[in-house]
Order: C-alpha cells, then structure tokens, then sequence
C-alpha cells in the first residue's frame, strides 16, 4: 500500500511539473525600453501573436527578469524612432520566447511591424540587409593576370608579393605599403603620369610616343588598360602593410 501511495504522488508529481512547464511554455516576459513600449507598437503587435500562437506576453523594463528582449543586441528585426531594434532571446529553452523570436521574423511578425501606424504614418520598417563586398569585388580585372604583370613589370622597383622581398630596390615602397594609402586605387590607376614613372611607361592607347629626342632612360614599360585593371584586382586583394601613422606623398 505505502509502495502504491508513492508511486501515486510520483505520478502526481511529475505531471503537476509537466502541467507547469506547459503554462510556462505559454507566457513568457519581454524586456522592452519605455520609448519603445510608449510607441503603441507593442500594443498593437502583441495580440496579434498571442491570437496565432496562444502564448501570452508580459511586458518588463530592462534590467528586471525576462527570457526575450528587444534593444541593441542580438538579431535586428525592426528600425524605427532612429534606430534598429534588435531581439535577443535570453532563455532559448523557452519555448515560448522561440516562437516568439521566429513570428517576429517570419512574413505574419513583419507584417504586424509593418502594419502599424500612426495617423496614417509608418513609424517602423523592416531592416534592410546590406550585402558585405569584398574591396576587390569592385574591380574587374584578373587580380591573377595582375599578380604576374606586376611582377614582371613593377617588380623592376618594388615588391610587389610575399616571398619577392629581396626583389625590387630598397628605397622604393612596396605593393603593400602603397595599398596603405587612402588613395590607393587613384595611384595605381594613373601610376605612369607619376614621377618617375611617366619618363619610362607607355600605356596604349593612352600616353603619346616618346619623343624621338627623349627617349626613355631605361628599357620601358609597355602595358595596356587591361593590364592597370588587372593590377588594381590584385592591389585590392593584398593586405595592406600595417604601418601606424598614414603615409603621404607622391
């Protein structure tokens, strides 16, 4: 009998933690800052989730205990009021905050978001993704063509890759050392009007004949405009020598 009476509580036990869990399941709080909870967006978004999902959600100000917050940090799901509001779920075990955070973010919470307004204006909006590009995305040229033209060609003076250390002169700056420059890509592109590089370069198409009474000094430098693009593509994929105080100069 006493065997069958704690078998019984037991049961009665972990079904009143199930039936707990459960309601605990269905509301959870959510830490939102006073100027956000003032706009209305909260009254008018939160029925609306509590009407889809059957959890219902308790509003507290920040620093008090919740398993959901909007503010600063986390994953941004609106702008609005000069900045993005950003939810961030404190409890992820919760299965209430998780529905939460994934209506928030699904076309029904955008919706709410977007919905919302005031004499007839939207005060919030959706955040906009800004697609990261790499720096040497937005040139075009062969950066591999550009690593040998350099080479061949730059590599006369400067350094122009890791490993070439002992090539090219002392005094002059190396490839890594001039991407350092915030003008980096106006240098490369209009190098050979630069001195000295004007009295020796030729760029088809480009740049007149030496005269026949100046030739140039040394044997000279003959590229085409698809090559200065190719050298901008590999420029622009190299990392920049880290040399504390920006450079200046020609």
């Amino acid at each position: 009998m006493l065997k069958r009476s704690l078998t019984a509580a037991f049961l009665l036990f972990v079904g009143g933690a199930n039936l707990a869990s459960a309601a605990d399941d269905r509301q959870f709080r959510l830490s939102v800052p006073d100027v956000l909870a003032e706009s209305g967006l909260m009254k008018y978004m939160l029925p609306r989730f509590t009407l889809k999902t059957q959890v219902r959600v308790e509003l507290v100000s920040p620093g008090d205990a919740a398993e959901v917050a909007l503010g600063d940090n986390g994953t941004p799901v609106f702008t609005g009021m000069g900045q993005t509001w950003s939810i961030d779920v404190l409890v992820p075990e919760h299965m209430g905050a998780s529905r939460f955070a994934t209506w928030i973010s699904d076309t029904t919470g955008q919706s709410a978001i977007t919905g919302f307004k005031i004499d007839g204006s939207q005060p919030f909006s959706l955040p906009v993704e800004e697609e990261e590009i790499a720096e040497d995305e937005f040139y075009e040229g062969d950066k591999l063509r550009g690593q040998q033209v350099s080479r061949v060609h730059c590599g006369r003076c400067h350094v122009t890759a890791r490993g070439d250390e002992g090539l090219g002169i002392g005094s002059t700056p190396s490839f890594f050392a001039l991407r350092s420059f915030d003008d980096w890509d106006v240098r490369f592109s209009s190098f050979y009007v630069l001195k000295p590089h004007g009295a020796f370069t030729q760029i088809e198409d480009v740049t007149e004949p030496f005269p026949e009474d100046l030739p140039s000094p040394i044997a000279p430098l003959e590229l085409t405009l698809d090559d200065i693009d190719a050298i901008l593509a590999y420029v622009a994929s190299i990392e920049p020598a880290a040399l504390g105080a920006p450079l200046t100069g020609q």
